[in-house]
């Protein structure tokens, strides 16, 4: 449970990171506090969709993954925090990604930096 609990924390640090890196990934919370209760409900999504959706995508999507030596990846986690941003608007949180571009960039930055923090903080 403590496990869960601190991968979701350094997965709403990683998509703050983003948000402060992307011009098109934004939180629109009005205050400090609704936009960290975002970013961590974000996370939470985010590691749902990554736990359902990404497995199935993998195996039908196998071979891209071996055709492109595994750089299918970044598309695939582009379109899942798209769709993330997608889920977190249908339930009314003020948090959004504009459009696949924004979406791949920040994938990769939410990945370095969620294993850069995995590194650091002990498991």
């Amino acid at each position: 449970m403590i496990r869960f609990i601190v991968k979701t924390v350094i997965v709403a640090v990683a998509l703050w990171v983003a948000t402060q890196l992307v011009s098109g990934i934004e939180v629109t919370a009005s205050t400090t506090a609704k936009g960290l209760g975002t970013l961590l409900a974000v996370a939470l999504i985010f590691g749902l969709v990554n736990a359902v959706i990404k497995p199935i995508v993998q195996t039908i999507g196998c071979a891209f993954y071996v055709l492109t030596l595994g750089l299918f990846a970044l598309i695939v986690n582009g379109a899942l925090l798209l769709f993330t941003s997608w889920i977190a608007e249908q339930l009314n949180l003020p948090f959004h990604v504009d459009g696949f571009w924004s979406a791949l960039v920040g994938a990769v930055i939410v990945a370095v930096v969620s294993w850069i923090l995995d590194l650091i903080i002990p498991g």
